[in-house]
Parts: C-alpha cells; sequence; structure tokens
C-alpha cells in the first residue's frame, strides 16, 4: 500500500524529509480496527516527531494523527464497529500514524464521523478537539453549560487562538462554557478568523496584555490556556491571572517556566497532551470516542463548524512536506487538510 514515510530526521526543505513509499497492508488483531484512510490534516506534532525522531534499523517512520476513513476489517475483540462504517479519529502517537492508504488504530479512541461534512473537512478537527475538550473538562474543570448561558465571573484568554487547537477550543468553550472567551491573533486575517469563530473579543498577543484587556473592559482573567509560545507570554499571564486561577499549556517550552510566580496567587498548572490515554490505555480510554461522537453531533447540528484554513490536495510526500513547512513557519491559520491518494 502507499504510505509517506522517513528514515532520518531531517529539515523540511529536504526532498528526504518526507518521501513516497510501498509498505505492507497491516492485518487488524484484538481491538483494532484497519481503518482505509480517504483524508488528514496536519498537526505541529507531526514535525515535532518528524525532526526528532529517526527510523529504526532502516525502517521507515509513518507520521499522521488525524484521520478519516471507513473501516476496511475488524480485530476479533472490536464490538463496537463493523466493515463499512465511516469514522473519524487522532490515533496514538506510539503506533505507526495515518500518513498511509490503511491504518490500524484502536477501537476505543475512534468516534463515528460527522454526517454533514466531507471527508477533509472532517479531517481538521480530532486531534485539536479531544485537546480542546480535554483542556476544558478534565484539566480546567469548566461546567458543561447549554444555550449560550453565562456564568458570572469566569473570564478564558485563549493564547494562539488563530490556530489548529485554539481554532475548535474558541467554538467549543462559547458552545458548552459559560465563560466569556477572549482569544488572541496578531495579524488582521487571523484577528478576523478568531471573531468569526465566535470569541468575544480578540486582542494582540504581542502587545501588552494587561492593556489590551483594558481596551476591551475586562480587568483580568480568571483561566488561561496557552497554546503556543508560552515561555514568551509566561510573566504576562501571571499578571493578568486573577487570584486563585488555572493555567493550561500543551506546548514544549524552550526554556524552563518558572512555576514559582503562580504561588502568590495560587494559581493551578495544568498540562495538556492528547496522546496520554492511548499511550498509557488508562481506564477512561473510551472517553475519546464518546467526545469525538459529541463533537460530531455538535457539527450536525450546526453548532460547531470545520476548521479548515487549506486544502493542499492529495496525500503525498511532495504536499506533506509542504504542509510541514507552513506549520513550522507558524504561518498557518486553522488546520491544513491532505485528501485521497493518486492512483
Amino acid at each position: 500500500m502507499k504510505a509517506i514515510g522517513f528514515m532520518t530526521s531531517q529539515a523540511g526543505t529536504n526532498a528526504e524529509a518526507l518521501t513516497d513509499i510501498e509498505i505492507d497492508r497491516p492485518t487488524p488483531s484484538g481491538r483494532d480496527l484497519l481503518v482505509r484512510v480517504k483524508a488528514i490534516s496536519v498537526n505541529p506534532v507531526d514535525t515535532k516527531v518528524r525532526k526528532r525522531t529517526t527510523g529504526t534499523a532502516g525502517s521507515y517512520q509513518v507520521l499522521g494523527w488525524d484521520a478519516v476513513g471507513e473501516v476496511a476489517a475488524v480485530g476479533e475483540q472490536v464490538t463496537g464497529y463493523r466493515p463499512g462504517d465511516k469514522v473519524w479519529y487522532a490515533g496514538d502517537v506510539t503506533r505507526p500514524g495515518a500518513n498511509a492508504e490503511y491504518h490500524l488504530v484502536d477501537e476505543r479512541i475512534v468516534g463515528k464521523r460527522p454526517n454533514t461534512l466531507s471527508d477533509a473537512e472532517a479531517a481538521a478537527i480530532p486531534l485539536t478537539a479531544i485537546t480542546a475538550w480535554e483542556l476544558l473538562f478534565d484539566r480546567m474543570c469548566f461546567d458543561q453549560v447549554s444555550g449560550g448561558e453565562k456564568t458570572p465571573g469566569q473570564r478564558l484568554l485563549i493564547v494562539g487562538a488563530a490556530g489548529g487547537v485554539g481554532s475548535i477550543l474558541t467554538q467549543l468553550a462559547k458552545q458548552l462554557t459559560g465563560a466569556t472567551v477572549i482569544g488572541t491573533a496578531s495579524r488582521p486575517e487571523s484577528q478576523k478568523w478568531v471573531m468569526d469563530l465566535g470569541a468575544d473579543h480578540v486582542i494582540d498577543h504581542n502587545k501588552p496584555l494587561s492593556e489590551e484587556l483594558a481596551r476591551v473592559g475586562i480587568d483580568n482573567v480568571t483561566h488561561v490556556i496557552s497554546l503556543n509560545h508560552t515561555e514568551d507570554h509566561f510573566d504576562r499571564l501571571v499578571e493578568v491571572l486573577a487570584p486563585q486561577g488555572k493555567f493550561a499549556l500543551i506546548d514544549d517550552p524552550e526554556t524552563l517556566l518558572d512555576i514559582r510566580k503562580l504561588k502568590q496567587k495560587s494559581i493551578s498548572l495544568h498540562w495538556e497532551l492528547m496522546f496520554t490515554r492511548s499511550m498509557f490505555e488508562t481506564e477512561d480510554m473510551t472517553k475519546q470516542r464518546d467526545l469525538l461522537n459529541r463533537v460530531a453531533e455538535l457539527i450536525d447540528a450546526g453548532a460547531i463548524r470545520s476548521t479548515v484554513g487549506a486544502n493542499y490536495g492529495a496525500i503525498c510526500a511532495d504536499n506533506l512536506r509542504r504542509a510541514h513547512r507552513d506549520i513550522e513557519s507558524g504561518s498557518a491559520i486553522g488546520k491544513i487538510v491532505l485528501e485521497g491518494f493518486d492512483r
């Protein structure tokens, strides 16, 4: 079957960073589904693994942790799916990725894809939706509300709201929490993107945050979710966080954060990695299946929209290298998707 892989870590500009290859089609066993991949999206984790990981003993490493497809076969212990089911998922970073025609994934982290989106539109969502959902409800412990109900005093600041996670996080926060949602973005086009996703306010993270919040009539925030460049904003974020606030992040700061600065205000710190449940096969692993199904319902009801920023065409090495380069440059708005394999 066709796949895209690499043997050695290379810069995204190098033709060997990702290459078109042929590998054996896997066979499902246990709780695995064999999925025929229809569309994928590209995430920062793909670029990080590519830069940090080398294939072993001349074997190829296959990336890709966002996929939409159709179940082709199932393992003997599978109970929730059968061939022909249309599914979406983010997978497990400790296993081969979905940049291949067929892919194995544990049924416990797979959801039924929404009916109202195309394959490419749906592929933009799984990994970021899982990350955003776990941030809001597992790490920050927001209560779920409905009907636009506001929770007095809750003010959520999302740093990097125009990116992949930020784009779905903004929508989920508006739909399912009662918080006032403030997103950060620096360019006019990214600021418009965040406002169109439903943020109550958009401020510029390249300017003093306290002044930007004051500009929109806000003294401080009760929750901060930092999605990128946390080390650049850390001190200013601590400054604008209210006493007993919550601080969450998903990135890997280049420099150590002095978390002692959180003590005076009794600010709690939360780190999110959406692969934790699959990596450790936690007892609550099926929560990812359940939340993906809930997000699909929200999409089909018209409450959430796809976060596709660009479609780069067929799933092939040239297009994937381009996607990796654009993500590494920090220029991407929303998600980059690819669909179908050249025959």
